[in-house]
């Protein structure tokens, strides 16, 4: 009689633990779907901030643009007025001498005129949505013809560029001109980086190569196409790596800081990574993976 009465005092209490422990489960199961929405939430609505944030800042960009370029035509124009009234006044070394400053100051005026253009129009590449037109592309064909293209501005400054292309299949499902843009992205800032380090004689690799390797990887269980974009140039510091792909930090002179940024925008929205290994004084390495398997397999 006593284990009749133990048997069901613990079979009992077995069934109390359980359904505890089930409640347990059931409420922290519950707690972390809750937690997955709300993140969900506040991301859908930080990218909706964003996106209204980008309509904006595009239209006061595109507003600021019209009266820019108005603005360098009628510097232009009154520089050619100015050369014309040279000609005239050639009697007069002081009327020229005037008119030689106001010509000086017109060509820096159009020069920044153009310099802000070029900003503008970097800042419309980086705060406008990006809208993927995918098709299947080969891109070693793509970068075979992205180096033919770039090639006059590698010879300017004094930069080899070669290729290494992966023999095996790199047809993938990606935007060829948002690519093309990416990688053109990475090579004029290379050249231009290695250009500069020459000139100012600081340590390197040599500056003068610029090099596009292509590979096809098994990572993590997935196949991916693998682009290097590996220069010779100065490096870069390892206290400034962290920041390169932060909007309006540029390691070379002139720069917009957005070159990268969007380059980096570009491939994650293809949905894939960039990342970069550089030593200071030998030369950097930008590695872009790309999936393959579902490029390949379209839904």
């Amino acid at each position: 009689m006593l284990d009749s009465i133990m048997w069901t005092a613990w079979f009992w209490i077995g069934l109390l633990m359980g359904v505890l422990i089930t409640a347990l489960l059931a409420m922290w199961a519950v707690v972390g779907q809750t937690r997955r929405v709300r993140r969900l939430e506040l991301r859908a609505r930080a990218a909706e901030r964003l996106a209204e944030l980008g309509t904006l800042t595009g239209g006061l960009a595109h507003e600021i643009k019209n009266p820019l370029s108005t603005i360098g035509l009628n510097s232009q124009l009154l520089s050619e007025d100015l050369d014309e009234l040279a000609t005239r006044v050639e009697q007069d070394p002081k009327a020229i001498d005037k008119i030689g400053r106001i010509q000086r100051r017109f060509g820096t005026l159009t020069r920044e005129v153009e310099r802000l253009r070029h900003i503008l129009e970097d800042f419309l590449r980086f705060a406008g949505r990006v809208r993927l037109e995918r098709e299947m592309t080969d891109v070693n064909a793509l970068i075979d013809e992205l180096g033919d293209f770039f090639t006059p501005q590698a010879d300017a400054a004094q930069v080899h560029l070669r290729t290494e292309l992966a023999a095996n299949p790199a047809t993938i499902m990606v935007d060829p001109s948002l690519l093309k843009q990416a990688l053109l992205n990475l090579m004029v800032n290379a050249a231009q980086i290695m250009r500069e380090a020459r000139e100012s004689q600081q340590p390197t690799g040599g500056a003068t190569e610029l090099m596009i390797h292509t590979t096809r990887q098994r990572v993590v269980g997935e196949d991916q196409l693998v682009i290097h974009v590996i220069d010779t140039g100065p490096g870069i510091p390892a206290d400034r790596i962290d920041k390169i792909f932060a909007p309006y930090f540029s390691t070379r002179k002139g720069g917009t800081g957005l070159g990268l940024p969007t380059t980096r925008r570009i491939i994650e929205e293809h949905g894939g990574t960039i990342t970069v290994h550089s030593e200071s004084g030998r030369g950097t390495d930008f590695t872009i993976m790309l999936p393959a398997d579902r490029s390949e397999h379209p839904s």
